[in-house]
């Protein structure tokens, strides 16, 4: 929290204090038929008894807000608060009603045991209500700091781990994607022009549009078929790869790079490019949820299970409990050469 919005917080906190006190002093002297604004100023601050609230409404607010909160609240010694909230209101008391008779023994100040009782009591009081309203603010001044430290913790997370994510699909896809525009220059150079023209708009959607916690699934869907359609150079095979789409992804928002680490790992370890089907993804999109689907065949010599959940699969699954929080489900199977992923968001 700001500390202009602490001040603020802590002067509209003793404004109202004296409010209250100066109502008290008003009804002490409403037999009075004229109370003037003088007479109020006098009466809070050129007496004994108002420089008792004060005084002792101060030290119990601080005392309390700097010293018992940071000592005991916070380390959830809760026995040695009260003890010494209650030690603390005595201490408080004493010193406030000296420091009262001190400055006010030459207008005459006669007290006896029992006055001197009754108002150490009534100062104490003074302090446990002003130190538990004390510890009230400082909890929530924290409470809110600490709001604001985890959701920026939590964003540069999830930007630290958007990074790291682009940086692993990059040089792979990249690499592969450039060779097999290369080679088909010389054989379909329109072709090719055409293909670098979709190269160039997933590169611009990773560097621009990725930005938002979540952005259309249209945007992301459109990137995910450039993408095939870049891998489809590989092989002149028009059923290596099975993709549909069932439902409306209009409106529908979901994270970036989410989907298209799976599919980028499909095609890396589906080998045979001229098997059928060698790569599935669907995708059923609903109203406020839809599941994503990709499974690809795999030689099971080519260590696919520790390359294919690897450190992307482990920051998926870290950024999916950050923004989906109970609210998906991923399931990932590796069996008879055969490597499923399905991703569940609702």
């Amino acid at each position: 929290m700001k500390k202009p919005v602490i001040i603020l917080l802590h002067t509209g906190y003793w404004v109202m204090y004296l409010s209250l006190l100066t109502m008290f002093f008003i009804i002490l002297n409403s037999s009075k038929m004229h109370i003037t604004s003088a007479l109020l100023f006098r009466a809070l601050f050129l007496n004994p008894f108002g420089w008792s609230a004060i005084l002792s409404g101060v030290f119990g607010f601080y005392t309390f807000y700097t010293l018992l909160f940071k000592k005991f609240l916070t380390r959830q010694k809760i026995l040695k608060l009260f003890l010494s909230a209650g030690l603390f209101a005595f201490v408080g008391s004493i010193i406030t009603e000296l420091t009262i008779y001190i400055v006010f023994h030459k207008q005459g100040i006669n007290w006896g045991f029992g006055d001197v009782v009754a108002i150490c009591l009534l100062l104490a009081f003074i302090v446990l209500i002003n130190g538990a309203t004390g510890l009230i603010m400082k909890g929530f001044i924290n409470w809110y700091n600490d709001i604001k430290i985890k959701v920026e913790l939590n964003k540069r997370n999830y930007e630290t781990e958007l990074a790291m994510l682009k940086s692993q699909i990059n040089p792979h896809f990249l690499f592969n994607t450039i060779n097999n525009i290369d080679v088909l220059i010389t054989k379909d150079a329109i072709r090719a022009s055409a293909y670098l023209n979709k190269l160039s708009d997933i590169m611009r959607f990773m560097l621009y549009e990725t930005k938002p916690q979540r952005i259309p699934l249209n945007k992301e869907l459109t990137y995910i078929e450039k993408f095939i359609e870049l891998h489809k150079i590989r092989t002149a095979n028009e059923h290596f790869i099975n993709y549909s789409i069932k439902g409306d992804p209009t409106d529908f928002m979901i994270p970036p790079m989410i989907l298209i680490p799976f599919i980028e790992n499909a095609f890396k370890h589906a080998e045979n490019t001229k098997a059928e089907n060698a790569i599935n993804i669907n995708l059923d999109i609903k109203h406020e949820s839809f599941i994503f689907k990709c499974e690809n065949s795999f030689n099971q010599n080519s260590q696919i299970s520790s390359e294919h959940s690897g450190l992307g699969s482990e920051i998926i699954k870290k950024r999916l409990s950050l923004l989906y929080p109970n609210k998906h489900k991923l399931t990932i199977t590796n069996n008879n050469e055969l490597y499923k992923v399905e991703l569940s968001l609702y």
